[in-house]
Order: C-alpha cells, then sequence, then structure tokens
C-alpha cells in the first residue's frame, strides 16, 4: 500500500489572513497556491454579488418565478455565509465587496430600465419634462 499525502488542515475560531485555506468544499482551495486562493476569493465575490442582484430583480416579479428567484437567492446567501465561516479575512473581503459590486449593479440597472421606461412612455411624470429639460429649456 502507497503512502499518499495527507492534507491536514486547521479549523480556525478567529480571523486569519493567509492562502490555505479551506472553503465550501473539502480541501479547496487548501495549500494549492495563491492561484486557487484568487480563484475561490473571486468564486466567493461573484455569488455574493449574484444574491445581490437577484435580491433586487426578485422584488420586481411575482407568482412562481419570484418563489424561484428567492429560493436561488436563499441558497447563494447561505453558500456566502459557510464561506466566510472559514474565518478567513480575504474571503470576508470578498463576500463584503461582491455584496457592494451586486447592489451598485443591480441599482445602476434599475435605473437604465426606468429611465428607458420613462424614455419610452414620454417622461416619468405624464405631459411633464424632467427637471433637466425643464431648466435647459428657459434659458
Amino acid at each position: 500500500m502507497g503512502h499518499e499525502k495527507e492534507m491536514k488542515m486547521t479549523m480556525h475560531m478567529t480571523f486569519f489572513w493567509g492562502e490555505n485555506v479551506e472553503i465550501l468544499f473539502s480541501g479547496w482551495p487548501g495549500d494549492r497556491g495563491l492561484g486557487m486562493y484568487l480563484l475561490a476569493l473571486l468564486f466567493v465575490l461573484a455569488i455574493s454579488a449574484l444574491t445581490d442582484f437577484l435580491s433586487t430583480v426578485s422584488r420586481r416579479r411575482c407568482g412562481g418565478m419570484a418563489a424561484v428567484l428567492h429560493a436561488v437567492r436563499m441558497g447563494l446567501g447561505y453558500l456566502v455565509m459557510l464561506a466566510v465561516m472559514s474565518f478567513n479575512g480575504g474571503i470576508l473581503v470578498a463576500a463584503v465587496a461582491g455584496h457592494a459590486l451586486g447592489f451598485l449593479l443591480s441599482r445602476s440597472l434599475l435605473r437604465r430600465a426606468e429611465s428607458n421606461h420613462a424614455d419610452d412612455t414620454g417622461s416619468a411624470s405624464a405631459g411633464q419634462l424632467p427637471p433637466s429639460k425643464i431648466i435647459s429649456s428657459r434659458s
């Protein structure tokens, strides 16, 4: 019987900084190097951004689609929570940054959609010009 390399990771109970961490899956990213750690950070950032984005989108839906979006959002939220429970500082920063990014992207897309809808209907208020056009037309 061959000797297998046994990988032992310690379970931290306080926050720490370092690239040797396991999140979500046994051995991932583990001690596979900085590249895998950065990939794990990017993964956590992406799922936390998607969680926040789905939060905004699901509020604008109703019925069965809203329930599906809510379930997906909750599942992703729990994955982010479990990743942060690794107590790695980089993972925590990636999760918070991802939520901020998701918030900014969803709000900017929402505003763009509302302004396109207002342009399609004529203006935000029926029969009135937006404030910027009122000021420029008086000059």
